[in-house]
Protein backbone atom coordinates (compact mmCIF):
# COMPACT_ATOMS: atom_id res chain seq x y z
CA UNK A 1 0.00 0.00 0.00
CA UNK A 2 2.89 2.37 0.67
CA UNK A 3 3.82 2.51 -3.01
CA UNK A 4 0.32 3.54 -4.14
CA UNK A 5 -0.59 7.14 -4.91
CA UNK A 6 -3.30 8.96 -2.95
CA UNK A 7 -5.85 8.34 -5.68
CA UNK A 8 -4.96 4.65 -5.89
CA UNK A 9 -5.30 4.26 -2.11
CA UNK A 10 -8.68 5.99 -2.25
CA UNK A 11 -9.77 3.73 -5.12
CA UNK A 12 -8.81 0.60 -3.15
CA UNK A 13 -10.69 1.85 -0.07
CA UNK A 14 -13.77 2.65 -2.18
CA UNK A 15 -13.63 -0.80 -3.81
CA UNK A 16 -13.50 -2.49 -0.40
CA UNK A 17 -16.38 -0.36 0.86
CA UNK A 18 -18.53 -1.17 -2.19
CA UNK A 19 -17.73 -4.87 -1.78
CA UNK A 20 -19.09 -4.69 1.76
CA UNK A 21 -22.22 -2.88 0.56
CA UNK A 22 -22.74 -5.45 -2.20
CA UNK A 23 -22.41 -8.30 0.31
CA UNK A 24 -24.68 -6.70 2.90
CA UNK A 25 -26.67 -3.70 1.60
CA UNK A 26 -27.87 -1.09 4.04
CA UNK A 27 -30.94 1.14 3.58
CA UNK A 28 -28.88 4.33 3.39
CA UNK A 29 -25.27 5.38 3.24
CA UNK A 30 -23.57 8.75 3.84
CA UNK A 31 -20.31 9.32 1.96
CA UNK A 32 -18.29 12.45 2.78
CA UNK A 33 -15.95 13.39 -0.09
CA UNK A 34 -14.94 9.76 -0.51
CA UNK A 35 -13.92 10.40 -4.13
CA UNK A 36 -11.92 13.61 -3.49
CA UNK A 37 -8.53 12.04 -4.33
CA UNK A 38 -9.71 10.42 -7.58
CA UNK A 39 -9.05 11.78 -11.05
CA UNK A 40 -11.96 12.81 -13.31
CA UNK A 41 -12.17 9.45 -15.12
CA UNK A 42 -12.44 7.51 -11.87
CA UNK A 43 -14.90 10.04 -10.41
CA UNK A 44 -17.16 9.29 -13.39
CA UNK A 45 -16.77 5.53 -12.74
CA UNK A 46 -17.52 6.08 -9.04
CA UNK A 47 -20.66 8.09 -9.79
CA UNK A 48 -21.88 5.60 -12.39
CA UNK A 49 -21.37 2.72 -9.95
CA UNK A 50 -23.35 4.47 -7.22
CA UNK A 51 -26.12 5.12 -9.74
CA UNK A 52 -26.03 1.42 -10.65
CA UNK A 53 -26.46 0.15 -7.07
CA UNK A 54 -28.88 2.74 -5.70
CA UNK A 55 -31.85 0.37 -5.96
CA UNK A 56 -31.08 -1.19 -2.57
CA UNK A 57 -29.32 1.71 -0.86
CA UNK A 58 -30.05 5.45 -0.74
CA UNK A 59 -26.77 7.35 -0.99
CA UNK A 60 -26.16 10.78 0.49
CA UNK A 61 -22.89 12.02 -0.98
CA UNK A 62 -21.15 15.14 0.27
CA UNK A 63 -18.91 16.29 -2.56
CA UNK A 64 -17.42 19.13 -4.54
CA UNK A 65 -16.69 16.98 -7.60
CA UNK A 66 -18.66 17.88 -10.70
CA UNK A 67 -18.75 14.32 -12.06
CA UNK A 68 -20.47 13.06 -8.94
CA UNK A 69 -22.95 15.94 -8.87
CA UNK A 70 -23.86 15.38 -12.52
CA UNK A 71 -25.13 11.88 -11.69
CA UNK A 72 -27.20 12.97 -8.68
CA UNK A 73 -30.99 12.92 -8.68
CA UNK A 74 -31.21 15.82 -6.21
CA UNK A 75 -28.60 18.39 -5.19
CA UNK A 76 -28.73 20.31 -1.91
CA UNK A 77 -26.52 23.26 -1.14
CA UNK A 78 -26.03 26.24 1.12
CA UNK A 79 -25.13 29.71 -0.08
CA UNK A 80 -24.41 32.93 1.79
CA UNK A 81 -25.23 35.92 -0.41
CA UNK A 82 -25.33 38.36 2.52
CA UNK A 83 -23.11 38.26 5.61
CA UNK A 84 -24.59 35.93 8.23
CA UNK A 85 -27.61 34.94 6.13
CA UNK A 86 -27.46 31.39 4.80
CA UNK A 87 -29.86 30.13 2.19
CA UNK A 88 -30.65 26.50 1.40
CA UNK A 89 -30.87 25.41 -2.22
CA UNK A 90 -32.48 22.30 -3.70
CA UNK A 91 -32.13 21.24 -7.31
CA UNK A 92 -33.96 18.22 -8.69
CA UNK A 93 -32.31 17.19 -11.90
CA UNK A 94 -33.68 15.50 -14.95
CA UNK A 95 -31.49 14.62 -17.86
CA UNK A 96 -32.73 15.90 -21.17
CA UNK A 97 -30.40 15.84 -24.17
CA UNK A 98 -27.37 15.57 -21.88
CA UNK A 99 -28.19 18.70 -19.85
CA UNK A 100 -29.24 19.01 -16.25
CA UNK A 101 -32.49 20.95 -16.04
CA UNK A 102 -33.79 22.60 -12.88
CA UNK A 103 -36.96 20.66 -11.93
Amino acid sequence: MASLSGGEKAFVAIAIYFAIIKFRPSPFCILDEIEAALDDVNVAKFAAYIKNIDDDTQFIVITHRRGTMEEADVLYGVTMQDDGISRLLKLKSTKEAGKIVNG
